[in-house]
């Protein structure tokens, strides 16, 4: 047990000292300074320019990158949809799986769109190679797309005062070209090198040790969990996520996956300092989103290594810890640190069952993608935080007395509404979503496979992950119906690009504001206690929404198994 704390320990020092380094590549790359392979990618750039007739150099307000977001977003996910509903008639597939139902298109199509990969499919049975390789290619996309909106908002305070953001379309293909494909590269070549396949061919025939003949379902799967990881996207080439040994075939390809879907929050974290030469803010930021995680990772490995106490109680030996639901390859500390890691930030992948996992490691995941900030997505997670910046600097003017300032321009009444909105929109979509599911029992209590409060909490999780694009989800729940799949793809769309356009619309209009030089009536961001007020608001928000939630579901389910 001591040696896998040690490796989680070292998943995490290892994800931090490449994310400094990569967060000064990244900053490099968005400010258009020289980096060292300028000459390789330069090129590239130049030819999807030309090709597409795209002016990387024309510059757009807040308003016009917005849409170019929205635009492009809506033509992925026609085609999307269009794939998954015909792929039964085009070519690569194999195994000839078949066609997906229009509501189960239109919600895989709008996931994998958005981030979250929530997947109401088995992905070696669901979907074919063809339809596989577009799900991949909208992996990369929707990971740059949140990069790119962050570089806008990092544009917008890199200047005093402007209504020139930079270009989506540049930070987007900069985004792809110079930092996801070459890093996704590297991964799957890792995964490749130690079991995962890579192919075009379909199911393998082979006989077990007992003597049965098998299919082994296989495909391209190392660039795709790859990508998978790097772009917080998670979606599963196999129905089993990363918990299945040809996606996740040993500890060095656990370590390596875990690494991977932490470095780009973390780097972006970094990127911020670097690029607006404010260092001391981004440890500042880095600081609180980490206190945030280790209060939820540290239980959570806690709870998973002590075992179960009520089969403990049965004679059954608990030593490795609680292993329901779990790969003894991983072991039960890394997947409990898996389990949080994956839910603070928007990955959703898995290495173990979620709803196997105990109560109260179930309401931490839940917690981790109700407050949704604390590393967050590739991009979004820095939006999300801005958020709570905003509200945590307007209260704090109030508390003391001074007109409420952040990075040089003041906070309004404008950027207060837009700022609430979007706070207040996420709990909005999770516990509307659920409420109506459990009110209306022929779409939510018919389809759970437990009932009482833990079925309560599977409800819970459907939306919760939907509305963090998370996409992990507590699979005793039958998804796969018309409610599930239009419910949540509602719910899917709104949660991804309302927060987006939110943060975006109020740096943009603090952008165009006139410059206040600091003085020393000017309150700092960069301090440990606006850290802790920081810290603090977005605690505050996410107990006043989620508490009495929570307690119908895991804390019932913890108090009614365990406190007898």
């Amino acid at each position: 047990m001591n040696t896998e704390i040690l490796g989680v320990i070292a998943m995490f020092v290892i994800t931090l000292v490449i994310g400094i380094f990569l967060g000064k590549y990244i900053a490099n790359v968005y400010g258009y300074k020289k980096t060292f392979l300028d000459p390789v990618f330069e090129p590239v750039e130049k030819l999807i320019y030309t090709i597409s007739g795209i002016n990387p150099n024309r510059q757009m307000t807040w308003k016009q990158n917005m849409y170019a977001m929205l635009t492009i977003n809506l033509v992925w996910f026609v085609i999307g949809f269009l794939i998954l509903m015909t792929q039964s008639w085009l070519p690569l597939n194999p195994d000839g799986n078949p066609n997906m139902s229009p509501d189960l298109a239109f919600n895989t199509a709008i996931s994998f769109l958005v981030n979250c990969n929530l997947q109401h499919y088995s992905g070696e049975t669901g979907v074919s190679y063809l339809s596989q390789l577009y799900l991949m290619f909208l992996q990369f996309v929707t990971a740059a797309t949140g990069m790119a909106a962050m570089a806008v908002l990092f544009k917008a305070f890199k200047e005093k005062t402007t209504t020139e953001l930079g270009n989506f379309y540049d930070f987007f293909t900069k985004s792809v070209i110079r930092i996801l494909v070459p890093i996704s590269i590297l991964v799957a070549l890792i995964l490749s090198a130690n079991g995962s396949p890579m192919t075009f061919e379909g199911k393998d025939h082979i006989t077990t040790l007992e003597g049965q003949k098998i299919d082994v379902s296989r495909g391209p799967v190392a660039a795709f969990v790859a990508i998978k990881h790097l772009g917080t996207n998670g979606g599963g080439f196999f129905g089993a996520n990363s918990a299945h040994p040809l996606e996740n075939p040993n500890y060095v390809t656990n370590m390596t996956e875990m690494v991977t879907q932490m470095i780009i929050p973390f780097a972006l974290v970094f990127a911020l300092g670097f690029y607006l030469k404010k260092r001391k803010l981004s440890w500042v930021i880095f600081i609180v989103m980490t206190v945030g995680f280790l209060a939820l990772a540290v239980p959570n490995v806690v709870n998973e290594t002590n075992g179960n106490p009520l089969i403990t109680q049965m004679g059954a030996d608990s030593s490795l810890g609680a292993m329901e639901g779990k790969e003894i390859r991983f072991g039960s500390a890394s997947s409990g640190y898996w389990s949080i890691a994956t839910t603070v930030i928007s990955t959703g992948s898995v290495n173990s069952m979620h709803d196997s996992t105990m109560p109260l490691s179930g309401m931490n995941e839940l917690l981790a993608m109700m407050i949704n900030c604390f590393y967050g997505g590739c991009g979004v997670g820095i939006l999300n935080y801005f958020i709570f910046i905003i509200l945590a600097v307007f209260i704090s003017g109030l508390m003391v007395g001074r007109t409420p300032e952040f990075m040089g321009k003041k906070i309004e009444a404008k950027e207060m509404k837009i700022a609430m909105i979007v706070a207040l929109f996420h709990p909005f979509l999770i516990l509307v979503g659920t409420a109506l599911t459990a009110y209306l029992p022929e779409f939510g209590a018919k389809i759970l496979n437990n009932p009482g409060f833990h079925g309560f909490s599977e409800m819970l999780y459907e939306f919760t992950s939907s509305s963090a694009n998370n996409g992990s989800g507590f699979e005793g729940l039958g998804d796969n119906t018309p409610w599930w799949n239009i419910s949540t793809g509602i719910v899917l769309l709104l949660s991804r690009f309302i927060p987006i356009i939110g943060p975006i619309a109020i740096a943009g209009l603090l952008a165009q504001k006139k410059f206040i030089p600091e003085s020393s009536g000017t309150l700092k961001t960069d301090t440990a206690t606006f850290g802790f007020m920081t810290l603090a608001v977005i605690l505050l928000i996410a107990a006043l929404s989620f508490f009495p939630a929570l307690t119908l579901g895991p804390i019932a389910e913890q108090i009614q198994y365990f406190s007898k």
